[in-house]
């Protein structure tokens, strides 16, 4: 019996060529399955730029980077608030972002502070809404 190992790679390289090509497509995933390798995950390319590694495509995929695409997650941030009405935003603070009164005092203090970071538009602007109630100023980014 003849070991792997004394088979030269170039003749397993030729040997592998020759094969009609519904045997080569049968190789990798039977080697996937003998060698119990996990599946691999599709990676998405849309809306990357290839830039000039594209080759002839990189030229019909230029529109689509063109195209703008709309913002999904938001980040609100405290500008600055009125002195008389600290205690009012520290307590809005305190309710939507589940802080210790030290927490949120020490936050709001810091301003102009990020409060909330990756949520939806309607949120957001819910939050904004609450701030400005409360004597504070806070912008969507």
């Amino acid at each position: 019996m003849i070991s792997f190992l004394e088979i030269p790679m170039l003749s397993l390289k030729e040997r592998i060529a020759a094969l009609p090509p519904e045997e080569r497509r049968q190789i990798g995933p039977t080697l996937t399955e003998r060698l119990r390798h996990p599946k691999m995950q599709v990676i998405a390319d849309e809306g990357m730029d290839l830039g000039a590694q594209g080759g002839a495509g990189a030229g019909a995929g230029a529109p689509k980077a063109e195209e703008k695409k709309e913002k999904t997650a938001f980040d609100v941030k405290l500008e600055k608030f009125d002195a008389a009405a600290k205690i009012k935003v520290i307590k809005e603070v305190r309710a939507f972002t589940n802080l210790g009164l030290k927490e949120a005092k020490e936050l709001v203090e810091k301003a102009p502070v990020i409060l909330k970071q990756g949520i939806t538009k309607d949120e957001a602007n819910d939050i904004m809404e609450k701030i400005k109630a409360a004597g504070g100023v806070a912008v969507m980014e």
